[in-house]
């Protein structure tokens, strides 16, 4: 990407949290792990927004009906999974016109060039990039601007969003120089989490779960009953050796090191705890005590979904009160952006 000269003027503003999960089809088990349980104790530190990024969504073609179903689930799983309206701001990112609005004076500061670097549009269109939509290609930018809307300071991503992110910084930057506004933007810094960031497919440990795989098997959802949970975890890819007890194993055996990884990522504790306790132990053993420890955090979380689903006018009242508090916030950002640029109104 292209050097953005950075002016040494620090942002003096709170610090704040924004992420966003797409309303597209059955969130799951690596969706969990490496997004909505790290969102819960973020609310200990700073103030947070989480919003369901349906604008996004559609950057695909989407059933409409199937699209609103999906933005309430995420929704519901935002709460299951322990957020609380109350503390976090929880909201469907087109409530908010804000976002829409920001990502266009952006467009017109982020280059070309830049855009052609990003490697997700690259995977996503695949070979027949002609017949991508033009908001795919500019997915990007609308990220910046979901997070420059609220002047977000720190962004949970997982490690294929970085450089969505680092783009994010370019841009604001940018418009900083372009309009001698030093300090009206922070340049976001990236919350990675270490362990089990990325949950790997249970039929392929050198693939990410994915809720776009063919295979419900590859995948825990976080729908799954008990009875699924424990028939996708017995059937899940292993090897012939037993349970790992080193970590020098791990390497070359990524199906073993992704359910080691799962399960003291569900027991918050080190895969090194989890192999001094399993290491040498039959997997089928071993599978046992993961089940009994998935359905053990992932049942509450289903169950609680299914109540909050369950009323929809209450779901929605959450998401229509959480709109109108994150309006608040971006609105007088998006004002003064549009003033330094030269609108007048």
């Amino acid at each position: 990407m292209d050097q953005v000269a950075r002016q040494d003027v620090p942002y003096e503003g709170p610090e704040r949290v924004l992420s966003g999960m797409q309303a597209t089809g059955n969130l799951h088990l690596g969706n969990y792990l490496g997004a909505l349980k790290r969102f819960v104790p973020l609310a200990d530190e700073f103030e947070t927004l989480y919003c369901i990024v349906d604008l996004h969504a559609i950057t695909e073609w989407q059933e409409p009906r199937t699209l609103a179903a999906n933005t309430r689930a995420v929704a519901a799983a935002y709460i299951a999974a322990g957020l609380d309206p109350e503390r976090s701001i929880i909201f469907n990112q087109s409530q908010v016109p804000a976002h829409a609005e920001l990502a266009w004076i952006l467009s017109c500061v982020a280059r070309i060039g830049w855009m052609n670097r990003m490697t997700q549009f690259k995977d996503k269109a695949g070979k027949d990039r002609e017949k991508a939509s033009l908001g795919l290609y500019n997915y990007p930018v609308l990220m910046a601007a979901d997070i420059l809307a609220y002047k977000a300071t720190r962004v949970p991503v997982g490690e294929d969003q970085k450089q969505h992110l680092e783009l994010a910084r370019d841009i604001a930057q940018k418009f900083m120089n372009d309009y001698d506004v030093p300090g009206f933007f922070p340049l976001p810094e990236p919350l990675i989490g270490e362990q089990a960031a990325r949950v790997m497919s249970l039929r392929d440990g050198t693939r990410k779960m994915s809720k776009s795989d063919a295979s419900d098997m590859t995948r825990i959802n976080l729908s799954d009953s008990d009875e699924d949970i424990a028939q996708k975890l017995k059937k899940a890819r292993t090897d012939p050796e037993p349970v790992p007890s080193a970590a020098e194993e791990l390497g070359r055996r990524p199906e073993a090191a992704n359910l080691l990884a799962i399960h003291a990522a569900l027991g918050d504790e080190t895969i090194e705890a989890v192999m001094a306790r399993h290491g040498g132990e039959t997997f089928s053993a071993f599978k046992e005590a993961m089940t009994a420890r998935a359905i053990s955090v992932l049942a509450p979380i289903r169950e609680r979904m299914k109540d909050l689903l369950a009323d929809v006018p209450a779901l929605d009242a959450t998401l229509g009160e959480g709109a109108e508090r994150a309006r608040a916030i971006a609105a007088p950002t998006l004002a003064e952006a549009k003033r330094i640029v030269g609108f007048v109104g």
